[in-house]
């Protein structure tokens, strides 16, 4: 495999704001605007890579987009190496500290400098990162939020066609324990018992009141249950671990590796899932899944499901991939899900491409 050698030119960040088809109705936020920012790298010999943000809050674009045009700035005429420019990327930002918008600013770079290189390749990035094209086993994580149980358990069967699914993930903390057990009822009643049911609490409990739900829900058979309390309370996900049958799942709010090394130092989960804007894109991905093979830790994904295709066909425990299509109305061409599983197109880079005729509609001015 010959691979061109690519110089950085520039960086464009492009701010969009789509609607969610399905609002996200959570126990800390109701969200139906879903920001994206759109990434291109711009090489001097012409290859383009690709990659967005899903920064959750519209406004933080406004921080975010200046921060990528600044590191398009400071990385131009580099190399395009993306390890290298993913730790001169987080160095030129240290004064502001290495979480937070400097992590997520680097992530967006990163994403988009390991798919140009994979472009140069001419391969798909899971064949350049070692792996081949092939299927992904996914869930279904495009609904199921605090809405009526019998909502909910509707709901549940269209969830399970968009894909022939047999994951799915339910969120749960409503105001009564009562409800959220009947949530789960109705699901299980119109689905099966067969389906693999994830529960999400969104951080919204506090430490006694996660000990008291999550106890009740222990013998349900459920896949796992996701991030009950505050997202760094490890101690408190370690006491919740210890007790429970059920894997405990965190680490969507893991920023960088060690994030994810200290939580399994600690034995404060079963299973850990990160998101790639804060752990740090491909990069920091690749560097935390060494630590959670390391330590046989199952490793699932959390939302940008065209980039975690690839990387989860080279992840030694690989689990389960988000899926979410949120990202859908400004793709060229979305990516598929059959049988519950993510097909990977064959060809060169991640296969992100937006479709131009469809953006401006969604374009913000920050």
């Amino acid at each position: 495999m010959q691979i061109e050698a690519l110089t950085v030119k520039a960086l464009k960040a492009r701010p969009v704001v789509l609607k969610l088809e399905r609002p996200i109705v959570a126990r800390i936020a109701t969200i139906s605007d879903w920001p994206l920012i759109l990434i291109d790298l711009f090489t001097e010999e012409g290859v383009v890579g690709r990659s967005y943000l899903e920064p959750y809050i519209p406004k933080s674009m406004a921080y975010l987009v200046p921060a990528i045009h600044d590191l398009g700035e400071t990385l131009k005429g580099r190399r395009v190496a993306p390890t290298e420019l993913f730790d001169v990327g987080r160095k030129s930002l240290h004064f502001v500290g290495y979480e937070g918008m400097s992590m997520i600013a680097v992530a967006g770079l990163d994403m988009a400098a390991w798919d140009a290189l994979a472009k140069a390749a001419g391969v798909p990035l899971c064949v350049l990162l070692g792996g081949s094209v092939g299927p992904v086993k996914a869930y279904n994580s495009n609904g199921l939020w605090l809405k009526d149980p019998e909502a909910v358990g509707a709901e549940a069967v269209e969830l399970r066609g968009e894909g022939a699914f047999n994951g799915l993930k339910l969120r749960l903390g409503r105001e009564r324990l009562v409800d959220d057990l009947a949530t789960i009822d109705a699901v299980r009643k119109t689905v099966g018992d067969d389906m693999e049911l994830m529960v999400d609490f969104n951080q919204g409990l506090d430490l006694g009141e996660a000990l008291k739900r999550c106890h009740a829900i222990d013998d349900l058979g459920l896949t796992w249950i996701e991030e009950p309390i505050v997202y760094d309370n490890f101690s408190g996900y370690s006491q919740l671990a210890a007790e429970l049958k059920t894997p405990i799942q965190i680490g969507e709010n893991f920023y960088g590796p060690r994030d994810l090394h200290k939580a399994l130092q600690m034995r404060a989960c079963d299973f850990v899932m990160p998101d790639f804007m804060r752990i740090g894109g491909v990069t920091g991905w690749l560097r935390a899944a060494a630590i959670a093979g390391a330590e046989g830790i199952p490793m699932s994904t959390h939302l940008y499901p065209e980039v975690a295709a690839h990387v989860m066909r080279v992840t030694e425990t690989a689990h389960w991939l988000e899926w979410q299509n949120w990202a859908d109305p400004i793709l060229m061409s979305p990516f598929e899900i059959q049988d519950s599983q993510v097909r990977i197109p064959n060809v060169p880079g991640v296969g992100l491409e937006w479709n131009e005729e469809a953006v401006p509609a969604y374009l913000v001015d920050y």
